[in-house]
């Protein structure tokens, strides 16, 4: 069985295991004090060209997205997103288990516009009544985004000007931050995300690593007892350096943006698959994860041999899927996958 159905189903990069195993028995500092962790943010830092940012290890993407969320609102401020986003549909309520409610807005491809965040925060204070409602104060973006889209530098610019006019946060989780980056569509930078957003994440367990993200956080009023609610809410890892050591695997020789190139590159390749098939795409996604209209007879026969997630009904005799394609994933499943789509069994 070759497994499509997420970026997430190996374990880490070998340089990973090689720095963990090397390490292994040497002493260090806990909570993220030692020097490897130290060393990764200056990595990340530099990558950002944000020198004076704040960098912090987590071990997971639920957790660090309810920990940013919870240190920047006040108790009675919410957070907007897309109705599809990450932390509305896919974590049981995580944000809203601290106390703060997800504003979900109508996105397209995944995303939502500045102009949607203007209307709806106009309309907060446009209504007589709006100290008895949820106030926004931050808005959540994904990049990519949970359809595999992007927010081109041009959107988050817009996005970005409006929120500082309007005293919002910006926060933009990037728990596939890698395969954005390196996608053959985007202009954006890690330099832009640190020049444009509040906070935002850099995902490792997507991306290589074991476990992990980082939380890069440029504004300085979020900068103040962070660490402190991420102990409060379990997120100080005791032995923090396994988390450190990771990113500094990652960000050493730029191994990130390699290995999240290579999966782009075969998740292309499956891409023009699909349409050479004569296969729709739902979604219009340049990134490792992949959304093709597939006859049902078909996936059928695939079924026996290859995993993915089942994605929408689209008619009786078709179904949208997700191929995801990871940091571990080599051509020669991509190419195995392909000459099956292409046998004369399976054509529609």
């Amino acid at each position: 069985m070759l497994r499509f159905e997420s970026d997430y189903g190996e374990g880490a990069h070998p340089r990973i295991l090689q720095l963990l195993a090397a390490s292994n028995l040497e002493q260090t500092p806990g909570y993220g004090e030692d020097h490897y962790s130290e060393e990764a943010r200056s990595l990340i830092r530099t990558a950002c060209r944000a020198p004076e940012a704040d960098v912090h290890f987590l071990v997971g993407g639920t957790q660090t997205n309810f920990i940013v969320i919870e240190a920047a609102l006040k108790p009675w401020q919410g957070v907007l997103c897309a109705d599809n986003g990450h932390i509305n549909v896919h974590e049981t309520g995580a944000v809203e288990a601290t106390g703060h409610k997800v504003l979900s807005l109508p996105a397209r491809e995944g995303k939502i516009n500045a102009d949607q965040i203007r209307e709806t925060y106009s309309a907060h204070y446009a209504d007589e009544s709006h100290e008895h409602m949820v106030q926004p104060g931050m808005v959540y973006l994904s990049s990519p985004t949970e359809f595999g889209t992007l927010y081109s530098r041009a959107e988050m610019t817009d996005i970005s000007r409006t929120c500082r006019e309007l005293g919002l946060f910006l926060y933009v989780d990037g728990a596939r931050m890698g395969y954005g980056l390196m996608s053959e569509v985007n202009d954006m930078t890690l330099a832009d995300y640190a020049a444009l957003c509040d906070v935002f994440s850099i995902g490792g367990t997507k991306v290589g690593a074991l476990f992990g993200e980082a939380v890069v956080i440029a504004s300085p009023s979020l900068k103040k007892d962070f660490r402190y609610l991420m102990k409060q809410r379990g997120a100080m890892l005791a032995k923090g350096r396994l988390l450190g050591l990771q990113f500094l695997a990652l960000f050493q020789d730029d191994l990130y943006f390699r290995i999240a190139a290579q999966a782009d590159g075969l998740a292309m390749k499956l891409r023009r698959a699909f349409l050479e098939q004569g296969w729709k795409l739902l979604y219009d996604s340049f990134t490792n994860q992949q959304f093709p209209i597939i006859p049902n007879n078909v996936l059928q026969r695939l079924s026996g041999d290859y995993s993915f997630s089942f994605w929408q009904k689209i008619d009786e005799t078709h179904s949208a899927v997700r191929f995801c394609t990871s940091w571990a994933t080599v051509e020669e499943s991509v190419d195995r996958l392909i000459a099956d789509l292409r046998k004369p069994e399976l054509e529609h």
